[in-house]
């Protein structure tokens, strides 16, 4: 809404024109999303407080989490909130990409938040039955993709864009619809799965989008395209500014989510911003890329789905405790030594995603 009516002004004012580039509104995304993040923290927080709205803790984790009881939750709400009230006041709400990606974090979001919702309610960490939960996640994804099958904007719309070779595509045809699903869904609970300890899951999604976005750009860069040798996607470019969005808004949240954490982001904010990261790169084709800046996401739920299987299968645990970040906290670790740590390893993976642009 602002940068509409902010460019309009670059006719009479020339330094207006400003508002037109990418990157500047990008670095202004950044800024009024952690600034409004910083801004109703306070109250967000305190009346969460007020309302009861804490985290019910599992029996079965570790024993230090249980000292979190009562700790506000579904600060998630306080994270989209920012991130979709930035979008609306900086990005081109004529891009159909735009929508895309506020349908798809809102959504997420929304089923998120009746998880959340029944979890405290019903007093148990169990929330949403997981046959729902799915269901719902797969229903909206499903629009998201079939949308995305048709669209007339993409001349790649069902391409596998395969990373460090040069236009090495793949086409899926119909497949695309239900493996563009899987990425969605996928991510979203993913991102849900690494929300565990204080600060570890927004930490990580700072990392992956401030990767991401600089693929986005890239991507939606005719020049910088062609010079990279990597997909030209048009009208991609302006998710640049989601991306920002996204990074301001993480960073505002960690603020209040580092250890010892005065909220927890909760299903609405997992969910949500998984929702958001799988949805960026369907539409930026860098699916694949998104599993190695993610890589961390990616272990978290291989670890859970892995003791499941030898549980079920050999009656023993391949971990001390899955997600694997408890595994390390049972061993001993103290809980900021473990962030910060899968926080390192993040960085190199998003820097060796970024490689990428170079290898191919």
């Amino acid at each position: 809404m602002l940068y509409a009516l902010l460019y309009k002004l670059h006719t009479i004012y020339f330094p207006f024109n400003v508002f037109r580039y990418i990157t500047f509104r990008t670095a202004i995304a950044v800024i009024t999303a952690a600034m409004l993040t910083f801004a109703l923290a306070p109250y967000v927080i305190e009346r969460l407080r007020r309302l009861s709205l804490t985290q019910q803790i599992r029996n079965d984790g570790p024993q230090s989490h249980l000292k979190k009881a009562g700790t506000p939750t579904m600060g998630g709400i306080l994270i989209l909130t920012s991130i979709l009230v930035t979008a609306l006041l900086w990005m081109d709400l004529k891009n159909p990409y735009v929508w895309i990606m506020i349908i798809a974090t809102a959504g997420f979001g929304i089923i998120g938040l009746v998880d959340d919702m029944l979890k405290v309610t019903q007093k148990n960490h169990k929330g949403l039955r997981p046959c729902y939960k799915f269901a719902a996640q797969i229903i909206l994804a499903t629009g998201i993709s079939f949308f995305l099958y048709h669209n007339p904007l993409d001349p790649y719309s069902t391409k596998l864009s395969v990373p460090f070779f040069k236009r090495w595509l793949i086409d899926l045809g119909l497949f695309y619809i239900p493996f563009s699903v899987f990425v969605i869904v996928g991510s979203s609970n993913a991102v849900n799965l690494t929300d565990g300890i204080d600060g570890l899951a927004i930490g990580l999604v700072a990392i992956a989008v401030l990767a991401n976005g600089m693929l986005v750009y890239i991507s939606g860069h005719a020049g910088l395209a062609r010079y990279l040798q990597v997909l030209y996607l048009p009208m991609t470019g302006e998710l640049t500014v989601f991306c920002g969005a996204m990074f301001g808004a993480a960073l505002g949240f960690l603020w209040y989510n580092a250890y010892p954490a005065q909220v927890f982001m909760g299903d609405v904010g997992s969910l949500g911003l998984g929702g958001a990261l799988g949805t960026l790169a369907v539409i930026t084709k860098h699916e694949i890329v998104l599993a190695i800046v993610g890589g961390i996401f990616v272990i978290e739920t291989v670890s859970v789905i892995l003791q499941v299987l030898s549980f079920k299968l050999t009656g023993k645990r391949v971990f001390r405790m899955a997600p694997i970040h408890h595994h390390f906290e049972v061993k001993g670790w103290p809980e900021p030594k473990t962030v910060v740590r899968f926080w390192i390893v993040g960085i190199l993976l998003a820097l060796l995603s970024l490689s990428t642009l170079k290898l191919r």
